[in-house]
């Protein structure tokens, strides 16, 4: 009997043979549909082929897609474990043609993979076919499929479209008749839902393009699009009516048994149906990048988890399970699908903390659960605001609710519910408002009522598409943004990061998709609403950008290369600084643009040479280390138990994003050898080694108690290297000496300069002190009111020179006052002395500030017998001078 992975390969290699590009499934998240939450076909990864829009080397493709039906539209949730063949995560079998091969080729290759490759019996196959489609029915007749058995179908089960316009065609499926021993009729009978015949294959032929007028011309390139579910044929191969009864359900049913100890096929099955079936998506989502949350696409994992953890408590399982039945899932599909064991720490960490935490609240909402049934009437709803209790206190998500209310034969009443979550986001807004926001931050909230929380992909991938779900200018909601103008797009997901943690909001553009003339140039990203909303800050280059658009969106790569690799390098240099300057270091802001970084930390004194030489060198050890950058999901209080730093005066939810990197026996992460472990919400480098190089620049005083490194990463570091090397290159041609000895003779320079200048300081005191040229006449001494006084106009001195000529005079009067007015390039500089024997009757402060007045000056200062001061002229010395005479009583 085949298995699942033998079924699987047979298709693959079935269609290889064919001229096939055996192609691996696209991710989970779909990139290139903005109107899906998750994959549900095989041919969303081929879209834009199948449009025409993107081409590749390859026009025949077979695929084994990974889809998620939970949420949205298409929502399978409800009905699983409770029927045969509904499933939250299935495997879709596909093969595609892009303007190749069409009806002629495909039917036969359906017909030749079922009967031959597959062996199945071809007496108990049936095929339908669009109404019209004449030509599908003759080539069914053609491969052997007698008449009678292949129906015609008048209805929309047997035309495919891929919207209101765009491609469409008729599409042909292929049944299996399971015997009249079970109820139901073919196809297009009264008796069609029964579970006699069941579609196993679906063939759509994309050969119009339909108009809004409904009109519908022929495409110029006619294409093939097919579904096989795996878990379906599967089960037909393996001989059951019932997908959880093929080898690889039949295997997590028993692992779930084993860990719950409850049998697997008893009357508690439907329980380990839901587990086998959930275990399997919330894997694969969180393989993909999907993390639990409270919105979007990370909501409806956390429904999924706490839909099969609620089955586990059912199952009486008093410890969390889910993730002890992740190796069993890696050892079945992680052949396959290789991210699955690549990720599987991940996933199990991720299952443990979510049963974990649901766990805490679980009992006590299904006692509350229970205590609102025993007081309804037979038949009567659970009352909305019940409902919304059990979800905004306890955890449980509506449709959790319904399940449990289900096995009760009761209902909630949903309108209730929705009226209860309204009151309480206008009560969040209120509340917001009063908080001294600006009114114009309002918006984000109607923003995010009328479009949701934003997806972020950013983490995954650089380029996305999506829709454009509210456009904002200057405060307010409007409809689009024309040609020139500029203002906020938001969109349903997006790859571009919004500022945040020091990181600067990403750059890029965003193109209409049915206009790819049409762009908006993407300035800024930043996040609104409690962070909720991502917003995008554009002007429009070409055309328009209207609500409900689908757009590509793509980030500057080699920005936010550059960002990433900055912001990877603070983690690195906020582990060197503690390691060399002592755990008292503590990271209190940051700057991760893409030409530099900057970062902020506690610390009371400048870095010395020495010191910030090592933690250049620290941080370059471990970038050449070219260690993984690791991220985890866990609880605050999980994070600080290994060790990890958490941001001054950030506040943090009951989880975080932990980044961890470097590789040193430190005691802290895991094992006990990681470098750096942070709490990050941002972007980083997969490899340390892609941050490149880091370059200090420099430590400066932020603010009392703090420090302030400057550093660049990357190529803003190669060219600072570089430019640095070329000015010591002609540095040394101009000293005529090699690089290494530049230091040297420099200082040898500076030696011989300072010599030098002490050298001409002396001779222009000299000069002073013997009155010569130039230096106001001399320095006769005259008697002012019976006080020795010397008063002189000097050039060719500073300042500084001063108080030293004012030291020797008075030493050669012995007693009596000094002033004197060096000419500093128009500028005065003054300074007056006065013998200690006079001090008591005569103030040096006074005599400056008399002649500092006259130069245009103010105040002046010092001791009674030197004082200094400045005036903005110095040709007013002569009127100084009198003035301070003035002073002694002249």
């Amino acid at each position: 009997m085949p298995t699942l992975n033998d079924i699987r390969s047979t298709f693959l290699n079935y269609f290889d043979k064919q001229g096939h590009e055996v192609v691996a499934s696209s991710p989970l998240v779909p990139r290139n549909d903005p109107t899906l939450m998750f994959v549900n076909s095989g041919m969303v990864q081929f879209k834009n082929l199948f449009t025409g829009v993107e081409t590749r080397d390859y026009q025949r493709a077979t695929t084994a897609q990974k889809c998620v039906r939970a949420g949205g539209k298409h929502n399978d949730l409800d009905n699983v474990g409770y029927t045969a063949r509904h499933h939250t995560f299935f495997e879709m079998l596909g093969n595609f043609s892009f303007g190749d091969y069409f009806k002629p080729e495909a039917i036969p290759f359906a017909w030749e993979l079922i009967t031959k490759e597959f062996g199945i019996d071809k007496n108990r196959l049936l095929a339908t076919v669009y109404h019209t489609d004449d030509e599908a029915f003759e080539i069914w007749k053609k491969v052997g499929v007698p008449e009678d058995r292949i129906i015609r179908i008048a209805t929309n089960d047997n035309f495919w479209q891929m919207g209101p316009t765009g491609p469409c065609g008729p599409c042909t499926e292929i049944f299996y008749d399971h015997g009249d021993h079970i109820w139901g009729g073919p196809p297009g009978s009264a008796e069609e839902d029964g579970d006699r015949f069941i579609e196993i294959w679906n063939i759509v032929f994309m050969q119009n393009e339909q108009f809004e007028d409904g009109s519908m011309v022929e495409l110029d390139m006619q294409s093939i699009d097919t579904g096989m579910g795996l878990e379906r044929i599967g089960a037909l191969m393996q001989g059951s009516h019932d997908n959880y009864d093929t080898d690889l359900f039949k295997t997590l049913i028993e692992a779930s048994a084993d860990v719950t100890n409850v049998d697997p096929y008893g009357d508690q099955n439907v329980h380990h149906r839901v587990i086998a079936d959930h275990l399997r998506s919330t894997s694969f989502l969180i393989a993909d990048g999907v993390m639990p949350s409270n919105d979007g696409r990370g909501y409806v994992l956390r429904r999924i988890m706490r839909r099969a953890m609620r089955h586990a408590h059912l199952l009486g399982a008093k410890d969390p399970v889910m993730h002890r039945l992740v190796p069993i899932l890696v050892q079945l599909m992680g052949a396959q699908y290789t991210e699955l064991g690549q990720a599987q720490p991940l996933i199990e960490e991720t299952l443990l903390l979510e049963e974990t935490r649901f766990k805490q609240t679980l009992d006590r909402g299904l006692k509350l659960l229970d205590d609102e049934v025993a007081s309804l009437s037979e038949n009567d709803p659970l009352p909305g605001d019940a409902a919304f209790k059990l979800y905004d206190t306890y955890g449980f998500p509506l449709d959790l609710t319904q399940d449990a209310l289900r096995e009760k034969g009761r209902t909630v009443d949903t309108d209730g519910f929705d009226t209860a979550m309204a009151e309480q986001k206008a009560k969040a807004r209120a509340a917001w408002v009063g908080s001294g926001e600006s009114a114009d931050q309002v918006v984000w909230f109607d923003v995010l009522d009328l479009a949701g929380a934003t997806d972020f992909l950013g983490y995954d991938t650089e380029k996305a598409e999506g829709q454009v779900a509210a456009l904002v200018v200057d405060g307010a909601l409007v409809d689009k943004i024309e040609q020139d103008g500029s203002g906020w797009v938001v969109v349903n997901q997006t790859p571009f990061y919004g500022e945040a943690g020091g990181q600067v909001g990403d750059s890029g553009e965003i193109r209409r998709l049915d206009e790819t003339r049409d762009v908006a140039r993407v300035a800024d990203t930043r996040k609104f609403a409690d962070g909720k909303i991502y917003a995008h800050k554009v002007t429009v280059d070409h055309g328009t950008i209207s609500k409900g658009d689908a757009v590509g969106l793509e980030v500057d790569h080699a920005r936010r290369t550059a960002i990433r690799a900055n912001h990877s390098a603070t983690h690195l240099l906020h582990e060197a600084l503690r390691e060399t300057l002592g755990d008292h270091v503590a990271q209190r802001g940051s700057l991760n643009a893409s030409d530099r970084l900057r970062f902020d930390f506690s610390h009371s004194k400048a870095l010395t040479l020495e010191e910030m030489q090592k933690v250049e060198r620290e941080v370059n050890a471990f970038i050449r280390q070219n260690s993984t950058v690791e991220t985890r999901i866990m609880t605050p209080d999980d994070a600080r138990g290994l060790g990890a730093q958490a941001l001054f005066g950030e506040k943090y939810g009951d989880e975080v994003r932990v980044v961890s990197m470097g590789k040193a026996p430190t005691g802290k992460g895991q094992d006990g050898d990681t470098w750096s472990i942070e709490l990050c919400g941002g972007t980083h480098v997969r490899q340390t080694g892609d941050i490149g190089t880091f370059v200090v620049l420099g430590d400066s005083a932020s603010s009392a108690g703090v420090r302030r490194i400057e550093a660049l990463t990357g190529d803003e570091a190669f060219r600072y290297l570089s430019a640095q090397d070329h000015r010591l290159g002609a540095l040394a041609l101009e000293l005529k000496a090699q690089p290494d000895d530049v230091v040297a003779r420099v200082k040898s320079l500076l030696d011989e300069r300072k010599a030098l200048q002490n050298e001409v300081a002396q001779l222009r005191r000299d000069l002073a002190m013997a009155g010569g040229a130039g230096q106001g006449g001399g320095s006769e001494t005259r008697d002012v009111n019976g006080v020795a006084f010397i008063a002189q106009a000097l050039t060719g001195v500073s300042g500084k020179d001063l108080p030293a000529l004012i030291d020797e005079h008075k030493s050669r009067l012995g007693t009596g006052a000094v002033l004197l007015i060096a000419d500093t390039g128009g500028k005065a500089a003054v300074a007056a002395g006065v013998t200690q024997d006079l001090t008591d009757t005569v103030s040096a402060v006074d005599l400056v500030r008399a002649a500092v007045a006259e130069l245009g000056g103010k105040g002046g200062g010092g001791r009674p017998d030197m004082a200094q001061g400045g005036g903005k002229d110095a040709s007013n010395a002569d009127a100084a001078i009198k003035a301070a005479e003035q002073v002694l009583g002249g």
